[in-house]
């Protein structure tokens, strides 16, 4: 059957050639009640269309990465502050030539931190090895945030391998843009946090979560709980950096509190080495 959803067809085409024509000229747009809804963006933009706009940011990457085979992910979280290692080592000769004692300070943990950086990028490369040698029904890609630092290391170590690989990205404040090493046709951009939190979910089969901030916290939060209350089958969830998370959370307290079950405990595990990350999850599916 011929598709009817190329946007080069005139009758779509045409809907759009007003909203490029005045975007070109620099023009603002107004209300204009004979638009075709689909191509109007006040009328999109409402608050009583914000359901419309749900489902469009739930339906768009869905689509997308189904029709490219993107069916099973890993899903790796981490700082969008750390940064590789050479970079680091940049960083810190600039600061030392400097004399300022806050640069060199920054610098000096931009260093230290720098090595969870390449060590997300050797885990993706692990997973994306071993994908790239099994069917595409069993393959298995890299999803993050679509950032930079952690989530930039294991876009790019997948990227590095030739493997495609996902990034989710989120509209703030401050402009940022998806990481030069996502798959440019998997490479989305969210404004609703929530139903970026869905996509992680949807096709998650585990998560990696590498020392991370609020967005970190709050993402391992959601599918810890997801799981708990089995709201989300048992998934592999796997926090990177035993040190860092042993002294930032003491899950036993939650236990010794009764706020937590002692098996809940058994919902995570600790490591330092991508390969043992990497045999977790193998271990948990079998591969």
């Amino acid at each position: 059957m011929e598709s009817n959803t190329q946007l080069n067809d005139s009758r779509l085409a045409n809907a759009w050639a007003e909203l490029q024509n005045h975007a070109a000229e620099g023009n603002p747009l107004h209300e204009d009640a004979y638009r075709l809804a689909f191509a109007d963006p006040e009328f999109l933009l409402r608050r009583e269309t914000r359901g419309i706009r749900f489902q469009l940011e739930l339906l768009k990457p869905d689509l997308g990465q189904a029709a490219q085979g993107i069916e099973n992910t890993i899903v790796v979280y981490g700082s969008a502050r750390f940064v590789a290692p050479d970079e680091a080592e940049a960083q810190l000769a600039d600061a030392e030539a400097s004399g300022d004692e806050v640069r060199l300070q920054r610098a000096r943990l931009a260093v230290r931190n720098a090595r969870y950086y390449d060590l997300a990028r050797q885990f993706a490369r692990l997973v994306a090895q071993h994908s790239e040698r099994q069917p595409a029904a069993d393959r298995i890609y890299i999803c993050t945030g679509g950032g930079p630092g952690i989530m930039e290391a294991a876009n790019r170590g997948a990227h590095d391998v030739g493997a495609l690989n996902v990034g989710l990205n989120i509209a703030l404040p401050h402009e940022q843009s998806g990481n030069r090493f996502i798959s440019p046709t998997l490479s989305y951009k969210f404004h609703y946090f929530a139903l970026r939190k869905m996509h992680f979910m949807m096709r998650a089969k585990a998560l990696v979560a590498f020392p991370g901030g609020f967005g970190t916290l709050d993402e391992l939060f959601e599918v810890l709980t997801l799981v708990q209350t089995k709201k989300a089958k048992p998934v592999p969830i796997v926090l990177f950096g035993t040190d860092y998370w042993k002294r930032l959370i003491n899950f036993e307290v939650l236990v010794e509190e009764g706020t937590i079950s002692a098996q809940d405990l058994a919902l995570f595990h600790f490591t330092d080495d991508p390969q043992e990350a990497w045999e977790l999850i193998r271990s948990f599916y079998q591969l």
